[in-house]
Order: structure tokens, then sequence, then C-alpha cells
């Protein structure tokens, strides 16, 4: 695949999903256009809607010709496509299931949880959901002791594809907690993901990226109209 074909990346700044591509390129140290959607949820671009014309959503990797949607592909894209840097899919074929497994979970059922938490009727609704988020994260802390080996990420001494696909939850279970008042991320019941989440946010192909939790607060707030 040639490197010098233009790349650009339609995203928002708020979005948890475009942090993955941001991520990746970093970790491959692909130079690219970054195209901001600043009000996705209510305006899209000519540029998104012709991209992804499915979906309508970012982030989009855009590599000459070619478009790529949908968060976790384009991690995978970028790293077949891009021999510089690190890998970002482990290299056995067990670890690359497994490692895709774990991100479908986080997609499916730990999203699929926080969504039911921030639209809960009442009282009774919000703390069932908050359960089965609680359960969805401690199953996930299971997976990280076992995919880390007791190293720092889920891919071991190194950034991976499991930590991309993970590090989408923070902003929103930052949120969640900071609305409801419960924590979700304790040291009895995670203290590995709490350690894993301090590392992710400090690596330097995270860090110029993510949003701080009082910059996700604060967009939550104007997005739910909450004072």
């Amino acid at each position: 695949m040639a490197q010098n074909d233009t790349v650009k990346l339609i995203g928002s700044w708020s979005s948890p999903y475009a942090l993955r591509a941001r991520v990746a390129l970093h970790l491959k140290s692909v130079k690219y256009e970054y195209l901001d959607e600043p009000d996705v949820l209510n305006s899209k671009s000519e540029l998104l809607l012709k991209s992804n014309p499915i979906y309508k959503k970012v982030p989009v990797l855009i590599h000459g010709d070619v478009s790529i949607c949908e968060s976790l592909n384009i991690v995978q894209y970028v790293d077949e496509a891009w021999s510089s840097g690190p890998s970002i899919l482990p290299s056995h074929p067990y670890e690359r299931a497994n490692a895709r497994f774990w991100a479908l979970f986080v997609d499916d059922k730990i999203f699929e949880s926080l969504d039911a938490v921030g639209g809960a009727k009442d009282d009774e609704g919000r703390m069932a959901a908050a359960g089965k988020l609680m359960e969805c994260l401690a199953t996930l802390e299971e997976a990280f002791q076992k995919s880390s080996k007791g190293l720092g990420f889920f891919g071991g001494e190194n950034i991976g594809f499991l930590d991309i696909a993970c590090g989408t939850i923070l902003g929103p279970v930052s949120v969640i907690e900071a609305f409801s008042g419960v924590k979700f991320l304790r040291e009895e019941t995670t203290p590995g993901l709490i350690q894993w989440a301090e590392k992710f946010r400090a690596h330097e192909a995270v860090k110029p990226y993510m949003p701080t939790v009082e910059e996700f607060i604060a967009f939550a707030k104007k997005k739910f109209g909450v004072e």
C-alpha cells in the first residue's frame, strides 16, 4: 500500500470512537489531515455523508480514493496498511481472535449497559442497569488480568488493539459516575482496570487526543441540557 497517498480522518473531539482511529494513526506515525465535525449530532458535513452514506457517523478514514468506516475496522486497516511503528493487533491467530472478541464485548455489552444507566427512567431501572454495568466491568477486569499477563496493558508491555478498543469506555464511565454519584471502577472490584486506565490516558499516543474528564462532563451537560 503506497504510504504517500493522501490520508484524512473525519472525526469529532467528543467521540470516543474517533479516538480509536487517532491513537492507531499516531502509533503508526501516519501523517494525516484531521477534519473535525464539531456538532456531529446535529450537523454533518457533505464529505461525511458522502464518505459514510450508510451510517453517517464518525470516524471515517479516507486513504487516497477509498473510505474506511467504523472505528475497529479503521484500526485494523491502519495496522495492515502501514508497516511503520509497532503492530497493533497480535500476531498469533488465537490472540488476534481473542482481542476482537473482547473488543466486541466492549461495544455490545458495556456500551449497552452505559446507555441503560444514562437512559433509565426511574431509580429501580437505574439500579438494575448499574448492576449490569458493574458485572460487565468485572468481566472485563478478568479479561485484563489474563491478557496483560501482569504487565501494564491488555497487549502486555505495549498498547494494542484491545487497549484502543477499551479506551473508549473511560470518558462515558467518568460521565456516568459524575451524574450518578456511583463509582464503577473500584479498587476492590477492578484494580487492574484502574491502573490500566491511568497508563492508557498518559500514553503519548492517547494523551493529545483524549478529552479530560471535565471536558467530557461539560459536553454531556450541554448535550442533555443539564445545569
